[in-house]
């Protein structure tokens, strides 16, 4: 005697709701996860020219400190004093004891004063590796950016 076996109820029970409703949620997940890495580098920072510079790609550990025109320093995007920097470098050193690196951006404009401070607060926090980022040179500018006086027009 043979056993017939229904082949349509076999392919039938295969469900890809719950398959697709995952891919979704990674979807998000990766989304949010980009868009926060974005925030450090989201303020209105003209970095100066270099011949030598190399596009930044980010690491896992590093500590991006902006300093605006003004003199500004934002940890991140959060603006902060030296004190509040220090304390932040120092629970960052903690956090990672392993390698913590911080990336310097400071406008071309700003007072070399404000960069040594922030060098020196590394220095401080016990952070030996710490960068200032520069912009390679003829590098284009960023749309929506007024033009300097004394520039010339493109």
């Amino acid at each position: 005697m043979s056993v017939k076996i229904d082949k349509g109820r076999l392919a039938a029970g295969l469900e890809l709701t719950p398959m697709i409703d995952i891919v979704f949620l990674l979807m998000i997940f990766f989304l949010v996860a980009s868009k926060l890495d974005e925030d450090d580098r989201s303020l209105d920072v003209v970095l100066p020219q270099a011949s030598a510079a190399k596009p930044l790609t980010s690491q896992p550990r590093e500590f991006v400190i902006n300093i605006d025109r003004t003199g500004t320093v934002y940890a991140g995007v959060q603006p902060v004093n030296l004190d509040e920097l220090k304390r932040l470098l120092v629970q960052s050193v903690a956090d990672n004891p392993a390698r913590q690196t911080v990336i310097l951006r400071a406008d071309e404009e700003t007072a070399h004063k404000h960069v040594v401070a922030v060098m020196d607060a590394c220095v401080t926090a016990g952070i030996e590796d710490y960068q200032v980022q520069s912009a390679s040179e003829g590098e284009p500018q960023r749309e929506g950016e007024p033009q300097r006086e004394g520039e010339p027009q493109p």
